[in-house]
């Protein structure tokens, strides 16, 4: 394994590992609006029940999903501990988590037409709900595998390989979209159902894209992949333990914007289609931001592995930087130019010509412009506390905050009251807001800095009596950088005076 190219905690080293993130989280963005613009382009009643039935999806996928995909702080923690075998090790508990949970989610299948009928929408948005939603579950091992596989690289922060096998499956998808949804050339038209047979698809091919990868290549049999494929009782104790909360939190947000979502859904279908085009405008500021996220989450974790936390800090405040910029320029052309990013939606079909609807979206894409700058908060300072392992603040704060604060008043509306579009965009802006500051207060706080999830460096030591022993006559005396609060070297392993000598300079 080769030292870092970059210096730890530079501008370059964020740069280089979360812009292929953003660019990777920014084609699923782009992916999920050309599929909406499709579906809009089919029919009014497809987009309504877009992404009712897609966040019920997530919904039911969230809680495993969540847990399993936190093996990204694993990798990271043991990379920066110089441990190989066990970031294979971890990659393995992931799958067959997430294996596991995809066979579950196929048994939620039967009772769809159940769930929906709850909800109470429309009887024609209701049956393409039943339909998209069916569809989806049935691609739910590979939406997981997906995800895992890609921890292997952005945990490690080799973030370009995520990149490149994102943007194939979302040109797959975008094809397919095409194809299945209006009924191109030899395929049939399936609207609703031929957009969620694309994205199973897309997610399959690239699950064989990143196993052919991960298999073959230098870095698969550099860090033993196959060879430390067993089921490790520990370790997976270990995910479940870290990841669960992280799973659970998942689950609270997305279940929270799902209720929300089906709540507003009641006022009739065109305020939820109105809903449903600006929070996919919306994906345009928020969804390449996770790429920064999920950067923040690996650098911190690799510096929580080196027993550097005060480069965590460094790099933090960085991407806030960044992101925060982005976030005012979305802003911006949201409230400057917001016929621009509406015109594609009602350019053709149903939506063409319906200024009641665009004036609907024009106003709650106001309410996207506040709560942004809250997004890349929530996004940044979450992430950093999550790469270091404290991940039942973060499930506190979220279920706390999205139940009170954002569903309880539109549960209360809907019961209590006449249903107000208005209310319920100004009680999910809060939610938002209250998140934000919740989670910088908590980075500020500093008890992050003293977490980790992997093993002490005593245990990982124990764990492999073949590691050469550094310490002696012989080995040169260690010194600390002159960087302050960067040098720990009770969190290190032996592993490290191996791959980070930088660390141990002069």
């Amino acid at each position: 394994m080769s030292t870092p190219t970059h210096r730890p905690g530079s501008l370059k080293e964020l740069l280089a590992v979360s812009l292929p993130l953003v660019l990777s989280a920014g084609s699923l963005s782009l992916m999920n609006i050309v599929d909406r613009i499709f579906l809009t382009w089919h029919s009014t009643a497809a987009l309504a029940a877009a992404t009712p039935a897609a966040v019920l999806h997530w919904t039911v996928i969230s809680l495993a999903l969540g847990t399993a995909i936190y093996v990204n702080t694993f990798v990271a923690q043991y990379e920066g501990a110089g441990r190989p075998d066990r970031v294979a090790a971890s990659i393995w508990q992931g799958l067959y988590l997430s294996f596991g949970a995809g066979v579950i989610l196929l048994g939620v299948i039967p009772f769809t037409p159940w769930i929906f009928a709850v909800v109470d929408h429309a009887p024609a948005v209701r049956e393409l709900e039943i339909e998209y939603f069916s569809i989806l579950c049935t691609g739910g091992i590979p939406f997981m595998l997906t995800a895992v596989m890609a921890c292997f690289y952005s945990g490690r922060g080799k973030s370009m390989v995520v990149m490149w096998i994102n943007i194939a499956a979302v040109a797959v998808n975008a094809l397919l979209d095409w194809f299945l949804i209006f009924g191109h050339g030899l395929f049939p038209e399936m609207g609703i159902g031929g957009a969620a047979l694309a994205t199973v698809i897309s997610k399959s091919l690239a699950v064989v894209a990143y196993a052919v990868l991960m298999l073959t290549s230098v870095d698969g049999k550099k860090y033993g992949l196959w060879e430390n494929r067993g089921y490790d009782r520990a370790l997976f104790a270990r995910l479940i333990r870290y990841g669960l909360p992280n799973g659970l939190q998942f689950f609270a947000d997305i279940a929270g914007f799902a209720l929300f979502i089906f709540l507003l859904g009641r006022l009739g279908e065109e305020a939820l289609a109105a809903t449903n085009m600006a929070f996919t405008i919306n994906q345009l500021a928020f969804v390449p931001m996770l790429g920064f996220g999920t950067a923040v989450m690996t650098l911190v974790g690799k510096r929580i592995g080196e027993g550097r936390p005060g480069l965590a800090v460094r790099t933090t405040w960085t991407a806030f930087a960044f992101s925060s910029a982005y976030m005012i320029a979305c802003a911006l052309l949201f409230v400057v130019f917001p016929d621009v990013v509406i015109a594609p939606f009602v350019a053709v079909g149903e939506t063409s010509g319906n200024t009641a609807l665009v004036e609907q979206v024009t106003v709650l894409l106001r309410f996207v412009a506040v709560f942004v700058i809250f997004d890349a908060m929530a996004i940044v300072f979450g992430s950093a506390v999550r790469g270091a392992g404290d991940t039942r603040f973060s499930l506190v704060l979220v279920v706390l905050s999205a139940w009170l604060v954002m569903v309880l008043p539109v549960v209360l509306m809907a019961v209590f009251a006449e249903g107000s579009l208005m209310v319920g965009w100004t009680a999910c802006t809060l939610y938002i807001v209250v998140v934000g500051i919740g989670f910088v207060c908590r980075f500020l706080a500093g008890h992050w800095q003293h977490m980790r999830v992997i093993e002490s460096s005593e245990e990982l030591a124990q764990a492999d009596e073949t590691l050469p022993v550094v310490a002696g006559p012989s080995a040169p005396a260690l010194q600390p950088t002159a960087e302050p609060d960067v040098w720990n070297p009770a969190c290190l392993s032996q592993g490290n005076l191996r791959q980070y000598p930088h660390i141990y300079s002069r």
